[in-house]
């Protein structure tokens, strides 16, 4: 069995991009009000939003708080069944659930800790078509969901492959 979870380039990822949406969201609780604050003109701008349910604004009621949380904990518990599985070689599937997992603490732990909901401050779009306002972690989210999504494609398209590269990790376990 491999064991990603330890593996320095998916401890770096996972450890930067909680770190850096931490950092982003004290800052922009401690700098930002509801009003916008253009960054490039009406495309681009910084805006406080307390996010009580997922994402783009998805919301289950009085509860979502703690049905967000129990769903991010079982999110995160696949997450890193996936991650013992992946041979250290396979370093953008690496890189793609660190950066998943990373997103998903970086809002569970921010979920747990603000009551008002998840803190959101980056707006874009152009006049009122906007882009429901988002932070690092759904951006991490996002990004590694993409790459994980070509990676499983590209195992998908090349099964001899994984069956080579799994009997492999197998002999070296």
């Amino acid at each position: 069995m491999a064991s990603g979870v330890r593996n320095p380039l998916f401890l770096t990822v996972l450890g930067g991009v909680i770190a850096l949406d931490f950092v982003t969201k004290v800052i922009a609780e401690a700098s930002l009000t509801r009003i916008p604050v253009p960054l490039v003109g009406d495309w681009l701008r910084l805006q406080l939003v307390y996010n009580p349910g997922a994402a783009f604004g998805l919301n289950v009621g009085a509860h979502s708080r703690w049905v967000f949380t129990v769903l991010a904990l079982v999110a995160l518990f696949v997450l890193i069944s996936m991650v013992r599985q992946t041979p250290p070689d396979q370093k953008l599937k690496l890189i793609s659930l660190a950066l998943i997992s990373a997103g998903a603490i970086g809002n569970l732990v921010n979920r747990l800790m603000e009551s008002r909901g998840v803190v959101d401050f980056i707006d874009v779009g152009i006049g009122a078509l906007r882009w429901p306002t988002f932070n690092v972690a759904d951006m991490a989210v996002t990004l590694g969901a993409l790459a994980l999504a070509v990676v499983l494609w590209r195992e998908g398209r090349n099964p001899e492959a994984l069956v080579s590269k799994g009997a492999g990790a197998q002999e070296a376990s």
